[in-house]
């Protein structure tokens, strides 16, 4: 190769190269990372978006500021579909997907806007249990008790757990829980349970510990069932999953109750280059091994157990591909 043409070459051969950690920081270096949640102020979701936003962004190549920001509409639906087809594909922008919403597209639900699969998932704090509660006015102490009687479930919307848990116990384990969905967010569902207008709701068991502490330890709810992972300190409380009849009815459960698997997942957009996609999977990993994010993940009674990027990638590819008949009966459940 004769001197002339070898800066040629050269310049040929590095802009075959992949993009570098060096790439990756100064796109983020002077930038600002938007990280939104799709529910308003107080819950367990606001909670975990706002710890990462203020821990996550020293863990990034040039450690761009960051913003929190809660887009609330539907359940958390008007975000996810934002994040898929309105934020920026380049990675300034993550959000707290509902973890109900990718078993939604399985089922087909008018509304979703998105493709879960295309999204690039970044990791989440720990997988959930999901519960039913039920405040002490009612009476109520066992799922016996609550086939019994007719009780009042608040709700924030169909397109949510707190709606589609309780209508899958009315199905398969024949409760009588008429749905109330007025209720613009988490909190006032808790106000609604301590006036005694509203019996319960759905909750994860580490929202109720973080959120509600002294109702617990004052027993004015009794968890009666819980889906997903089994708690330590949920002792003599049973599993949904024991209580069905049928495999098909045990494969329904897993399908509506699948956000439990993804805990809390953070993503980005589609499109983003997988160097900046493999950076903020490793800011993730760094961040919930931090001492200062620990140190504020225990003050709000948090238990992580972190689950990676990858494996919230392979959760919603499996639940994409369930049966077509355990996908239509979970459709009629929030129709």
């Amino acid at each position: 190769m004769t001197r002339s043409r070898l800066p040629l070459a050269l310049g040929f051969l590095l802009a075959a190269l992949p993009a570098s950690a060096d790439e990756v920081e100064d796109f983020y270096r002077g930038r600002t990372l938007t990280v939104m949640v799709g529910v308003g102020a107080g819950g367990e979701y606001d909670l975990q978006m706002r710890m990462v936003s203020r821990h996550i962004a020293k863990h990034i190549p040039g450690k761009p500021s960051t913003v929190a920001q809660n887009m609330v509409g539907a359940t958390g639906l008007l975000m996810a579909n934002h994040l898929a087809n309105v934020a920026p594909k380049d990675g300034s922008m993550m959000g707290l997907v509902q973890n109900g919403l990718p078993s939604y597209q399985a089922m087909g639900i008018e509304g979703v806007n998105f493709d879960a699969t295309k999204f690039n998932w970044i990791g989440s704090l720990s997988p959930t249990a999901e519960t039913m509660a039920i405040f002490k006015h009612a009476g109520v102490k066992t799922i016996e008790d609550a086939r019994k009687k007719e009780l009042i479930a608040g709700s924030n919307g169909r397109s949510g757990i707190t709606y589609t848990f309780p209508r899958l116990m009315n199905e398969l384990l024949g409760t009588r829980f008429k749905i109330i969905t007025g209720y613009q967010g988490v909190n006032e569902i808790n106000i609604a349970m301590d006036r005694g207008e509203a019996d319960g709701r759905n909750n994860s068991w580490t929202s109720w510990k973080a959120s509600k502490p002294d109702w617990i330890a004052n027993k004015d709810i009794h968890i009666i069932v819980y889906a997903g992972p089994k708690p330590r300190d949920l002792e003599g409380v049973p599993a949904f999953e024991d209580l069905v009849a049928n495999e098909e009815d045990r494969q329904l459960v897993r399908l509506v109750i699948s956000g439990s698997r993804l805990g809390h997942p953070f993503a980005t957009t589609p499109g983003v280059p997988q160097e900046r996609v493999k950076a903020l999977r490793e800011a993730f990993a760094a961040m919930v091994r931090d001492p200062d994010y620990l140190k504020e993940v225990t003050a709000a009674r948090l238990e992580p157990n972190p689950i990676r990027g990858e494996d919230l990638q392979k959760t919603v590819d499996e639940l994409m591909a369930m049966p077509q008949a355990v996908k239509a009966r979970g459709k009629k459940l929030v129709e």
